[in-house]
């Protein structure tokens, strides 16, 4: 399958237009029609619904396109670090995290590498840990900051000197404000929102001594800024980590920490065996610099 028709393939997604595609892509309208056709005709299957106004993608067509971006980021990744010369050291590094107060060291290690390297280039992708270990198994990023437990059988580490505490954020009018934490007791009649993650839920299902899924889940969240205005809107409490969501002077939020506590140490994964750019290399370097000061 040729990258360059994949990417044409995107141009028109985004466009739902072959004429505006054809236009961004500096290509005559008829010769992209005959590539996309060449495309279908390879993959024996119809990508387009092609109505007066505007085309759609067709089932075959929405699964091809997320498959596409992740081919054609891969291979732009791949191409970007080889355009180096041997006199210094430059290139992408790609990282993954969820939020958690630790992406401060990593901040503070691509800062020291940045003075070092200044052709060195940073790309961070916000999401939970299945969404990284997605990413990091196909190729898409480097290095992830995850949660533990990490499957150690399939991944290397370094482990992150810093933990995270988790809590429940709540209203500072909610019936628990004015307790110092909270026991699994408080939460059996709430209406919760919890982490999507599988591990999260995991772990929280061993603090509360039951299925999450028992409880009054009302929403799940991927990342917690918007859930911190579910909860401000008064649908429920969200358990979380602390220190992501201001809640000091106006806030109208909370946050009370577990009891017994239930702390979670960080790690930067990475795929084992993996085959490191120059760039990603001094990173990881860097980082262990950075854990030793």
């Amino acid at each position: 399958m040729d990258i360059r028709l994949l990417k044409y393939f995107i141009a028109v997604a985004s466009e739902q237009s072959i004429s505006a595609a054809a236009q961004y892509l500096h290509l005559s309208q008829p010769s992209l029609s005959r590539q996309l056709g060449e495309l279908e005709k390879e993959l024996g299957a119809v990508l387009f619904t092609r109505g007066n106004r505007k085309i759609t993608l067709t089932d075959e067509g929405r699964f091809l396109l997320k498959s596409a971006k992740d081919i054609v980021e891969l291979v732009d990744k791949t191409e970007a670090n080889f355009k180096q010369t041997s006199s210094f050291i430059s290139g992408e590094i790609y990282i993954g995290a969820g939020e958690t107060e630790a992406v401060q060291l990593i901040a503070r290690t691509f800062k020291s590498l940045l003075e070092k390297y200044p052709d060195i280039q940073f790309h961070l992708f916000s999401g939970n840990a299945d969404d990284i270990s997605d990413k990091l198994d196909s190729g898409l990023l480097d290095f992830g900051i995850v949660i533990e437990p990490a499957d150690k059988q399939k991944y290397d580490y370094v482990k992150l000197p810093a933990v995270d505490v988790w809590g429940v954020l709540m209203r500072k009018d909610s019936e628990l404000a004015d307790r110092p934490f909270v026991e699994p007791a408080d939460l059996t009649d709430k209406p919760l929102l919890i982490s999507r993650q599988t591990a999260v839920s995991n772990e929280l299902s061993g603090w509360l001594g039951q299925d999450i899924e028992g409880l009054n889940v009302v929403g799940t969240y991927n990342l917690l800024y918007n859930a911190a205005l579910m909860v401000e809107e008064g649908i429920g409490y969200a358990l979380c980590i602390d220190k992501l969501i201001n809640t000091s002077g106006n806030s109208k939020l909370c946050f009370k920490p577990l009891n017994p506590g239930l702390e979670a140490n960080l790690n930067v994964i990475w795929k084992k065996h993996q085959v490191f750019s120059s760039a990603a290399k001094k990173f990881l370097e860097e980082l262990r610099n950075q854990i030793r000061i």
